[in-house]
């Protein structure tokens, strides 16, 4: 198993990241560095293909993204470059029965298409689907539309979009013969001014979508309808400590497999939200510090035991085991020491 880390590598961004880095997953949990990608520009969010051979990734800040060829040792190569026709490519999905990869280009508002060939190189974008409606009341992080992640539904039809400028969180339709993209009729419903959307996660049933709001550091409950692709906000409930007095934005979410626990990370009180989902809703319950400074990024490893947290301002991937029926989460003691990290995804490249 090979974990590959994508981070920023900016002065712009006051980044300390080489690169693109890849690491050895140990069965003893600890990871080893094998290879280091340098002299790219912000390979922040990655996105590995099913046969975990080819790796993509956006080159934040910029207006490209990137393809990789992943050999057996985890080693990457480049592929090819492409631009997204948009700037700030946030966040990408791989689509598999459109054959795309689908961007959201976060400053310029829009998802960008582009065909993933045979070899999985990139063609250039195929089509650009611009986000429309009325912009949040943030003066500075709400000045247009900000699509900040792409979400498959479980009929796998259908993309979710949360719009930070827009508080809105778009259902896109992908068809399946064609790959095009076109926004569901009934449009997005109603957010709450300011909230921000920001990441979104399923539950496994499908029916429910979690969405981290980073501007008001919630967490809204929807129901989700995959026949029709219908969302309806069910709660809103806060991600931050009653006591937290500090200027704090949500950023990653992520949902235990038994669907018990969900896990919310707040940049500037630095700590995970644990929150317990039941019938009844959503319930926060304890707050655990992430052990460094700007938790932008959150995952559980493939097993669903292990949290990892990408303290981006502290250079470091800090591990948590994951209590499976109390939700609890405890530092296991590893943690990895990179330069500004912002995603982390896994694989294991076939033969």
């Amino acid at each position: 198993m090979f974990a590959f880390v994508g981070s920023r590598t900016t002065v712009e961004r006051k980044a300390r990241g080489e690169g693109l880095s890849v690491y050895a997953v140990l069965p003893s949990g600890t990871w080893e560095l094998r290879h280091v990608l340098r002299g790219l520009t912000n390979p922040s969010y990655l996105a590995l293909s099913r046969a975990a051979d080819r790796l993509y990734t956006v080159h934040g800040d910029g207006e490209s993204v990137s393809a990789f060829a992943v050999a057996r040792d985890g080693a990457v190569s480049l592929l090819g470059t492409r631009a997204t026709e948009g700037l700030n490519p946030v966040h990408l999905l791989i689509h598999e029965h459109a054959r795309s990869l689908l961007v959201a280009n976060y400053a310029t508002g829009s998802l960008a298409r582009l065909p993933i060939r045979a070899d999985g190189t990139l063609g250039c974008v195929d089509q650009r689907l611009e986000l429309p409606g009325q912009t949040g009341p943030h003066r500075t992080q709400q000045t247009g539309s900000h699509p900040h992640q792409v979400v498959l539904d479980p009929t796998g039809d259908r993309v979710i979009v949360p719009d930070k400028g827009l508080d809105r969180v778009f259902v896109v339709a992908v068809g399946r013969d064609d790959g095009r993209l076109a926004l569901t009729p009934d449009g997005p419903p109603p957010g709450r001014e300011g909230a921000g959307p920001r990441h979104a996660i399923f539950d496994r049933s499908g029916t429910i979508l979690f969405v981290a709001n980073e501007l008001d550091s919630t967490v809204t409950r929807f129901a989700y309808e995959a026949g029709s692709g219908r969302l309806l906000p069910l709660e809103v409930v806060s991600t931050l400590p009653p006591s937290c007095l500090k200027t704090s934005h949500a950023a990653g979410i992520a949902l235990t497999p038994c669907g018990r626990w969900l896990y919310v990370s707040n940049r500037g009180d630095d700590s995970i939200a644990v929150i317990a989902v039941d019938a009844a809703g959503l319930k926060p319950t304890v707050w655990i510090p992430t052990g460094g400074a700007k938790p932008r990024f959150i995952t559980l490893d493939p097993t669903g035991q292990t949290l990892l947290v990408a303290n981006e301002d502290s250079d470091t991937i800090v591990s948590f085991a994951v209590d499976q029926v109390t939700g609890a989460l405890a530092r296991t003691g590893q943690a990895v020491e990179t330069g500004s990290p912002v995603c982390v995804v896994f694989g294991s490249p076939a033969a």
